[in-house]
């Protein structure tokens, strides 16, 4: 049967004008995940990179560590299905104040916890967006996100019997698609969502017409070296 390996990404530049670059410490993270895969002797004949700047970085940053018999005439593909939904659009429904980032900024501040925060009012933004009340306000309703990020999915399916795919995209993606396989519902995808480590795996397992669950949310390889902070969620 085939494999395969869903990657989030690793840690973004949360905060800054552009979301969508690798921390330092996303970097970090890309290069223990390739360095596990090169231990582990794991090799890959498909590389499906999301189509989002911190995809392709965690993608060509993992991979690098990899000797080149593993990746030996791996198909790369982009697929912007495994992109991720816009959050910061997402944000700016629920909360105009998002617009500027100074003044939302200075509206966590107010807060006694920016981060706990933030994440109140993001909640607050999914549970708008997933609720269908506003879809017109939109550019991509949640019902349209999950059927892109499942059309996706059933791209990858093959008649190969022992390929390994390894799929570099966001939690949002990652989430929804457990909601797929194992019929969660949307608050559920909401709460996974929170809980998916930066550059943590989780894997599949593909026959033609069939993905299973094989375990979700791996991070073991962060913790390998033991390095205190090495396992973020944003």
């Amino acid at each position: 049967m085939g494999q395969i390996y869903l990657v989030r990404h690793g840690q973004a530049s949360f905060g800054s004008a552009n979301y969508d670059q690798l921390s330092t410490l996303g970097y970090e993270q890309a290069r223990l995940l390739g360095q596990w895969y090169a231990n582990s002797r794991q090799s890959f004949q498909r590389v499906v990179v999301g189509g989002m700047a911190r995809h392709r970085q965690t993608a060509d940053t993992c991979l690098a560590e990899l000797p080149k018999p593993q990746l030996a005439d791996a198909e790369w593909i982009t697929d912007e299905g495994f992109a991720e939904f816009d959050h910061h659009e997402v944000l700016r429904r629920h909360c105009p104040e998002a617009v500027d980032a100074a003044a939302f900024q200075q509206l966590l501040a107010r807060h006694e916890e920016p981060q706990r925060a933030l994440e109140h009012l993001f909640r607050a933004a999914m549970q708008r967006w997933m609720s269908g009340w506003h879809d017109d306000e939109y550019t991509e309703t949640w019902p349209d996100f999950r059927r892109r990020c499942v059309a996706a999915l059933e791209r990858l399916d093959t008649d190969s019997s022992k390929q390994a795919t390894i799929v570099f995209t966001s939690g949002g993606v990652i989430a929804t698609l457990m909601q797929h396989l194992l019929g969660l519902q949307d608050y559920q995808v909401m709460e996974l969502s929170w809980s998916l480590a930066n550059c943590a795996v989780t894997k599949l397992l593909q026959r033609p017409g069939q993905f299973t669950l094989s375990y979700l949310n791996n991070y073991a390889h962060l913790e390998w070296l033991g390095q205190p902070g090495a396992v973020t969620y944003r």
